[in-house]
């Protein structure tokens, strides 16, 4: 059996660990969770940091289960909060968790061997728990004075705390005693955020059934200047390609900085010690090369996405960098090139013209005025400044018909290296 810890150790993936953890998996094949609340229809990558560990725990030869938090979900966890959470409605939850078991098959096996990871879901035991029952069974065993010492409540007691939220720690607490009496379950793993909820729990299992549970948890991460991780401008990077494209999730980690590279390619990808040693020494020799965030990018949006969705992601961004091809071009779908040129200058143009063909003069000075004039347009054909869909134009009278379109319907124009403006064909 592989050592889950020094795995995890070297992978810097270890915040707090309770004492006889790492005795309790080498000496046999343990059941641990962590719980995800279904708040969105799909994870972000603030939740991978916690999925890779059951991934990691999982290839060490032990069971993991992903509890999606119906129940807690209801209620909101203050942990890491500075105000009250908005609560979601049943219908709601109920569909998110649907998309969240679609998207966590991606990293576990659910199907194969005695370690086959399982999913549940607390609302399972939690709708039929009675308000009374739940005070007098759970509640009895947990007192206030212990409640309120957790960061989770102290942190919040002067902005305000609702009693739903200050029971949140009891509902976790309570899902790892059910885990642990009908699953065998003897860890909680989970953010640095989540220990004093985790602890409650392991306190509950000794105070009521006088047995030892065990906690885990892995870092907070922030970037290398200290901004939260997984935000972009546009806000979370999720791993559903509706909410994020295969595109710009690869993009998020080409664009990490050389520090958190180095970190990450740890923490999110299946890469041996061997392997990324390596990488860390070779990127060292020549960091303009990049190859950190090349092989970040690579594992997880094959891992997240598709082998086919790096591929076009990676061909993409060649175009943008200046090495791509006509053919390349036409080779990615329609919501990555516009992605792709999202923030360049458009012009539009009626597809009627096109059908006679119409000249590149009046094209470019007529329909649309990327150019000034016809003397400006015909100064950059001759200095050889001017691409049409990255072929270069040689001939400033040349003819522009349907074949020049794009998808049937744009037309890229590049002025110099890094000037480009899209024809949009209505």
């Amino acid at each position: 059996m592989l050592n889950f810890v020094e795995e995890l150790k070297w992978r810097g993936m270890i915040h707090d660990i309770m004492p006889g953890t790492e005795e309790q998996l080498m000496k046999e094949m343990t059941t641990a969770y962590v719980g995800i609340d279904p708040t969105a229809s799909s994870l972000h990558i603030g939740h991978l940091v916690s999925v890779m560990m059951l991934k990691h725990f999982q290839r060490c030869g032990h069971k993991p289960i992903v509890l999606v938090g119906g129940a807690t979900g209801m209620i909101g966890d203050p942990s890491g909060k500075s105000e009250e959470r908005s609560l979601i409605d049943e219908d709601t939850l109920r569909y998110n968790e649907q998309q969240l078991k679609k998207q966590l098959r991606k990293f576990l096996e659910f199907d194969h061997g005695e370690n086959a990871a399982e999913m549940v879901n607390n609302y399972d035991w939690m709708k039929d728990f009675g308000f009374l029952d739940f005070i007098r069974d759970v509640g009895k065993h947990i007192t206030v004075n212990y409640m309120m010492s957790k960061d989770s409540v102290k942190n919040r007691l002067e902005s305000g705390l609702s009693f739903t939220e200050f029971s949140y720690q009891l509902v976790q607490g309570y899902d790892y005693l059910h885990l642990y009496r009908e699953k065998n379950c003897k860890l909680q793993m989970g953010g640095s955020d989540q220990w004093g909820n985790i602890v409650t729990g392991t306190e509950l299992i000794r105070r009521k059934d006088g047995a030892e549970a065990w906690a885990l948890t892995c870092p907070l991460l922030t970037r290398a200047d200290g901004s939260k991780f997984g935000k972009t401008e546009e806000g979370n990077v999720w791993l559903d390609s509706e909410m994020t494209s295969a595109y710009r999730f690869y993009q998020f980690w080409m664009n990490v900085s050389d520090t958190d590279a180095q970190r990450f390619v740890k923490i999110f990808t299946m890469l041996s010690k061997q392997e990324v040693d390596q990488l860390i020494e070779e990127h060292a020799r020549a960091p303009h090369k990049r190859v950190l965030q090349k092989a970040l990018a690579r594992e997880m949006t094959v891992m997240v996405h598709s082998r086919e969705d790096f591929e076009m992601a990676e061909e993409a961004s060649e175009i943008l960098f200046g090495k791509g091809t006509t053919e390349s071009l036409g080779k990615i779908d329609e919501k990555t090139f516009l992605e792709l040129f999202d923030g360049v200058p458009k012009y539009n143009a009626e597809r009627s013209i096109f059908s006679g063909g119409v000249s590149l003069p009046e094209l470019l000075t007529g329909v649309t005025s990327i150019f000034s004039s016809k003397g400006e347009l015909r100064r950059m054909v001759k200095g050889g400044g001017l691409s049409l869909n990255k072929e270069k134009i040689n001939n400033a009278e040349m003819t522009v018909n349907y074949n020049w379109l794009i998808n049937g319907k744009y037309i890229l124009v590049q002025k110099g290296k890094k000037n480009y403006c899209l024809i949009i064909v209505e």
